[in-house]
């Protein structure tokens, strides 16, 4: 067996990543209904609206996180390891197909700054006294400082994803 098939195989240990994201997603989904559920109990009794407010937020967040971790799941198993056929593939829905490692690293980094977003907003909503100066500072400065790296990623990209260090001008001016 030649060294090249043995690497080709070796894309088929990428299946423990599919399955563990799939299982993630399960754990995901099952908290978030774990939160909406409780957050629906408590506006029934008429507890805590704030808490309920909470709580319904950090469970929207695990349904968001557990969608993204499905298409982790598809894009690694059918991305990376089987190759789906081009009359598959086109069934597909766009917002599935996921065309490389990079793309994938982009929507994680979307997703971490979705979180950390609801995070906050979920730790303001849930407080029953005033945040500190320092819990109030922190997090926000964090989300701004990495969604300004990522757009830094972006600058210089064209919409094909290539990255552009330098554009051609071809009219001559």
């Amino acid at each position: 067996m030649s060294l090249l098939r043995i690497f080709i195989a070796l894309r088929f240990i990428m299946l423990i990543a599919s399955v563990g994201t799939a299982l993630g997603a399960l754990v995901e989904f099952g908290e978030g209904a774990g939160h909406i559920i409780k957050g629906a109990q408590m506006v029934i009794s008429r507890e805590d609206p704030r808490m309920a407010s909470a709580l319904v937020m950090s469970g929207t967040d695990a349904f968001l996180f557990g969608i993204v971790l499905l298409i982790f799941t598809y894009s690694i198993a059918f991305g990376f390891v089987f190759d789906l056929p081009p009359d598959i593939r086109r069934t597909v829905p766009s917002w599935m197909r996921v065309e490389g490692i990079q793309e994938l690293k982009n929507t994680l980094l979307s997703v971490i700054l979705v979180y950390m977003v609801v995070d906050f907003a979920t730790d303001w909503a849930a407080a029953e006294d005033p945040l500190p100066w320092n819990v109030i500072l922190t997090k926000p400065v964090a989300i701004v400082l990495i969604a300004l790296a990522y757009r830094l990623m972006h600058v210089g990209s064209d919409p094909t994803g290539r990255h552009v260090v330098w554009k051609d001008n071809t009219d001559g001016g």
